[in-house]
């Protein structure tokens, strides 16, 4: 169809020098704008035809490769760009899979909004009504009044990753790919991991295949108030796979309003199958399978900015007093001197000749920071820069605040401690 299209267009321009022998200016006009009308109903028509190939792509690599292990009575419901199984006594998702594409890149599609009972759950899915009432307001035309429950309608597969087709991200809004999720995990880690993901897809130009879904068992609790009350998960996965270049890995986190990194979440998927029960990647070569379900290199799935990120030391193997840099927060602001030790991953110098330290985790994800203000720098002997980077160090000061990210300022050589160099271990004034 597309050669189609370069021939038409080929014989328009060169029947075009003729046209003008025998019209008028307003015929030859009328003429060529009806034939761009043609041309642009033909490049709809064939747009059309390939984001339905994609999409048919899309389910077929799902299909042979993405999707999980069905137990026995377990029935896999495919939508467009996506696939799961229902799990009835929970009222959502046991999974989901799908497919980042690399078309994201080019995604202009916007969320829809349009939550909605799935029409292919034959017990029927989850509904408005399981997470919040609505009622109308009286003596107001289309105004409501909302009665939540204290859980956000969490996407099990984001809509965000389907941008690049309105079908395709309009389906993800269906019940069945809700599962509850407190507002600070959903909107906050929960969703930096979602990005992550993204990301990689945007700098890597590849496609990864993703499954996704809450840790469910008996004793979870329910939302009382609605109408099937769903479970509430305590933990959710996320597992991803890069075929092509054959890198994987996988994630569990907590429901709650989570402060460590993300990082310090990684896991092989083997683990997350021990977790869940679920046998992932099973249609793969066994030996395959087993290559790319034991790794755990979680740097591999990094922004090239976050790749030298280390996960912050283990808190209790750290000495009384002595703080890692995310429980540093919690002291963010109140006054207090503490000990605060962690790795310095990378540094940077002002234009006005101030110096920045992140300690564990990059700019933008930098979790606890130093700084040394330009006057103070001469009261140094070294150059922080060289003399801090990569190297473990303990501080003690007070934590200031600086737009949600704590910040300890140092003013003497002397407030600060080498693990690896003893010439420097001197207590702080």
């Amino acid at each position: 169809m597309v050669k189609n299209i370069l021939i038409r267009v080929a014989v328009l321009f060169f029947f075009l020098p003729f046209v003008g022998f025998t019209q008028s200016l307003d015929e030859q006009l009328d003429w060529l704008n009806n034939q761009v009308e043609t041309l642009e109903a033909k490049k709809a028509e064939v747009q059309t035809k390939i984001a339905e190939l994609k999409l048919e792509k899309i389910r077929k690599d799902i299909a042979e490769i993405g999707l999980p292990k069905s137990l026995e009575g377990e029935e896999v419901i495919s939508h467009l760009a996506y696939s799961l199984v229902y799990d009835e006594n929970h009222e959502q998702a046991k999974w989901v899979a799908h497919i980042i594409a690399v078309d994201i890149v080019d995604g202009k599609a916007s969320r829809s909004n349009n939550f909605r009972v799935d029409p292919l759950i034959k017990t029927g899915s989850a509904t408005e009504k399981d997470y919040f009432l609505k009622t109308k307001k009286a003596g107001e035309k289309n105004k409501y009044e909302y009665d939540g429950f204290g859980y956000d309608r969490g996407h099990l597969a984001p809509s965000a990753d389907f941008k690049w087709n309105k079908k395709a991200l309009s389906e993800s809004f269906y019940y069945s790919n809700m599962s509850p999720q407190l507002a600070d995990f959903n909107r906050k880690k929960w969703a930096k991991l979602e990005g992550l993901m993204r990301a990689y897809v945007e700098e890597n130009s590849q496609q990864i295949f993703i499954v996704t879904g809450p840790i469910l068992n008996d004793s979870l609790p329910v939302i009382e108030r609605g109408e099937n009350q769903v479970s509430i998960p305590e933990y959710f996965y996320k597992i991803a796979l890069d075929l092509t270049n054959k890198k994987a890995i996988g994630f569990i986190m907590p429901n709650k309003d989570v402060k460590n990194p993300i990082a310090s979440f990684a896991m092989s998927i083997n683990e997350i199958e021990i977790a869940t029960g679920i046998d992932f990647f099973y249609q793969l070569d066994d030996e395959l399978e087993e290559q790319l379900e034991s790794q755990n290199q979680v740097s591999d799935w990094l922004p090239e900015s976050q790749e030298t990120d280390v996960t912050p030391i283990y808190q209790p193997s750290l000495p009384p007093g002595v703080f890692n840099t995310v429980q540093a927060k919690n002291y963010m602001g109140n006054g207090k001197k503490i000990t605060v030790k962690g790795t310095v991953v990378n540094a940077r110098e002002t234009k006005n000749g101030h110096l920045f330290f992140n300690l564990d985790k990059n700019y933008p994800n930098q979790i606890f920071t130093v700084a040394i203000w330009k006057q103070n720098i001469k009261n140094f002997s070294y150059n922080p820069l060289v003399e801090w980077m990569n190297k473990k160090i303990t501080i003690s000061g007070k934590i200031a605040d600086f737009d949600g990210v704590p910040t300890m300022i140092l003013e003497k050589e002397d407030a600060i401690e080498f693990e690896e160099d003893p010439k420097y271990k001197m207590i702080v004034e």
